[in-house]
C-alpha cells in the first residue's frame, strides 16, 4: 500500500485514534484481517465474524508488527476506532485508488470463470507494468479492498474480481475502484436461489459495464445472449469475444489433446497467431479469449496475448488442477467450486482426459439454488450417473436427489447394454455410493482405485473436498 500516518488513515475512515495511538505512526502494509498474516508495519483489521471475533487477537497482531488496529471498539492496542470495520476497509481502499492516477482498474465477473480469467489477465498485463490481482477469489466486500490496498505508486494495473451475492455487490465494489475496462463472461446458475433467475443474475452481473464510463471497454461474451444483451446498459465502446463470427476476438479451429487441453487460432483485428493452452478443458477456451479481449484493447501484440495464454499454467488452487501419481492414478481436483454449469464443463473436459480408462467421480450436491435445487441436483445425477463411470462417490448432505439421478441414468445405461465403465458412452456397470464427508470419499476410493485409473473430485465449496484430493494424493500437492 501507499505509506500512511495514523492520523491520515484515520481521516480517511471517520475513525478516531485510540489506546496511545501515535498519529505520526506510519502504515507500510500489508493490510489484513488474519492476524496470523501480520508483518511489521502492517494495519490490522478487526473483523466481528459468525464464529471468530478479531478484536481478540488485536493485541496479538501488534505484537507481530502491526503499526495499530481497525477496530469497532476499543482494545488493548493502538487503534483507529471506527463505526463499521469493513466500511471503513472500503473507504480506505477508495482512497488509496483516487492516490492513483496512472493505474488502469480492470474487473472480471460472470457466474463461472472468474478466477481462472482473472488469472490469465493479470499475467497478461504483467507484461505491460506492474500489476496487482486477488490471491484465488477475493472477490467480496473484504476480498476487494484489501486487493485494492496492496497497490502502490508503481502500480499500472489492478484485474479485480467481482462476485455478487446479491443486486447491489458488484455495483459496490465499483465504487471502490471504478474500473476503465469490464469484462463479463457468462451468466450462468450460481446462486440461482439466492438471486431468483437467470434474469436477475444478468442484472447484478451488468453493474460492472454499468460502472465503466464514456472512455472505458466493455469487453462480453459474444456467444451468451444476456451478456451480449448488456451492451445497452453501457456508455462505454463495446468489444465482443467468443466463437460466433461477429466476435472481435475469437477462437477458430479448436482442437483439444488426449489430456483435454485446447489449442486454437487465435483471430484479432491485426492479426492472428496460435495458441496451445496448458489449462485443462476445453472451457478454458473462452476464459483465454476473455483475457485475449482486455489484453489486445491495452494495447498487447497479438504475438505476445498468444505466447502469454500458451505459457499460462493454473495458479490458484483447486480448480482443474491434473496430478498424476507414480501408479499412473490421475487425480483431476476441480474442488474448489461447482454449479449446474461448472458441472457439465468438469464432466466434459474428465470425459476427454479419461478416455479409454476406468473413471470414477467425487461429487456432492449442489447448494444456493432455491426452489430449483432439487431438479437441478437430480440433473446432476443424471449427469453424473450416464458419464461412463466405473465408480461414483456422492459425498455430504442433500444428496437424495443427486443419487436418485443417479440411478436413474445408470439403470437407463443399463437397459441400453455397453461394457461396464468403458470410455465415452454409458456405462451399466456404474457403481454408486452415499458418503458422509470428504474423508470417508477418499476411503471407499482407496479401495476402487488401481494402477491408471482416473477420478475427478468436485463439488461446492462448503463440502471441503480438496481434502479428498489431498488424502487420494497421499497428501501430495500441485
Amino acid at each position: 500500500m501507499i505509506p500512511l500516518p495514523l492520523a491520515r488513515i484515520a481521516e480517511m475512515t471517520s475513525g478516531a485514534l485510540s489506546g496511545m495511538a501515535d498519529p505520526r505512526a506510519v502504515v507500510r502494509g500489508p493490510v489484513v484481517i488474519d492476524s496470523r498474516a501480520v508483518e511489521p508495519g502492517s494495519l490490522f483489521v478487526a473483523i466481528k465474524g459468525a464464529r471468530v471475533d478479531g478484536h481478540d487477537f488485536a493485541a496479538q497482531a501488534v505484537r507481530a508488527g502491526a503499526v495499530a488496529v481497525l477496530a469497532t471498539r476499543p482494545v488493548e492496542a493502538p487503534a483507529v476506532i471506527v463505526p463499521d470495520a469493513a466500511a471503513a476497509l472500503a473507504a480506505l481502499a477508495a482512497a488509496q485508488v483516487r492516490m492513483l492516477p496512472n493505474v488502469t482498474v480492470i474487473g472480471v465477473t460472470g457466474s463461472a470463470g472468474k478466477t481462472s480469467t482473472k488469472d490469465l489477465l493479470a499475467r497478461l498485463t504483467a507484461r505491460a507494468g506492474a500489476t496487482i490481482a486477488p490471491k484465488g477469489s477475493f472477490n467480496n466486500e473484504l476480498g476487494h479492498p484489501l486487493t485494492v490496498l496492496r497497490a502502490d505508486l508503481d502500480t499500472r494495473y489492478m484485474v479485480l474480481e467481482l462476485a455478487a451475492r446479491n443486486i447491489g455487490h458488484i455495483k459496490e465494489l465499483t465504487r471502490i475502484a471504478p474500473p476503465r475496462i469490464g469484462v463479463v463472461l457468462n451468466v450462468g446458475t450460481a446462486h440461482l436461489g439466492v438471486f431468483g433467475g437467470k434474469e436477475a443474475i444478468a442484472k447484478a452481473k451488468g453493474e460492472l459495464v454499468e460502472a465503466l464510463p464514456r472512455a472505458g471497454v466493455a469487453v462480453l461474451n459474444a456467444d451468451d445472449p444476456l451478456v451480449r444483451g448488456m451492451a445497452s446498459r453501457t456508455d462505454a465502446r463495446v468489444t465482443y469475444y467468443g466463437r460466433s463470427e461477429q466476435a472481435a476476438i475469437r477462437a477458430e479451429g479448436v482442437v483439444v489433446d488426449v489430456r483435454g487441453r485446447a489449442s486454437f487460432t487465435l483471430c484479432t483485428p491485426s492479426g492472428t497467431a496460435h495458441v496451445a493452452l496448458k489449462l485443462y478443458g476445453e472451457h478454458a477456451v473462452e476464459n483465454a479469449l476473455a483475457a485475449a479481449a482486455a489484453a489486445y484493447e491495452l494495447g498487447l501484440p497479438v504475438a505476445t496475448i498468444a505466447e502469454e495464454l500458451s505459457a499460462a499454467t493454473p495458479s490458484s488452487r483447486w480448480r482443474m488442477e491434473v496430478t498424476d501419481r507414480p501408479d499412473g492414478v490421475t487425480v483431476v481436483n476441480d474442488a474448489y467450486n461447482a454449479n449446474p454449469d461448472s458441472m457439465k464443463a468438469a464432466f466434459s473436459a474428465f470425459e476427454v482426459l479419461g478416455k479409454g480408462r476406468r473413471r470414477f467421480a467425487v461429487i456432492a450436491a449442489l447448494r444456493e439454488l432455491g426452489d430449483d435445487g432439487p431438479a437441478l441436483n437430480t440433473e446432476l445425477g443424471r449427469l453424473a450417473g450416464g458419464a461412463g463411470l466405473a465408480g461414483l462417490i456422492i459425498a455430504g448432505p442433500d444428496a437424495e436427489p443427486v443419487l436418485a439421478g443417479a440411478h436413474e441414468a445408470a439403470q437407463r445405461a443399463a437397459q441400453a447394454g455397453g461394457p461396464p465403465g468403458g470410455p465415452g458412452g454409458p456405462a451399466p456397470g456404474t457403481r454408486i455410493v452415499h458418503v458422509p464427508d470428504a474423508e470417508a470419499a477418499a476411503a471407499e476410493l482407496a479401495g476402487w482405485l488401481r494402477p491408471g485409473d482416473a477420478v475427478l473430485i468436485k463439488g461446492p465449496r462448503a463440502m471441503g473436498l480438496e481434502r479428498t484430493a489431498e488424502l487420494v494424493l497421499g497428501g501430495a500437492t500441485q
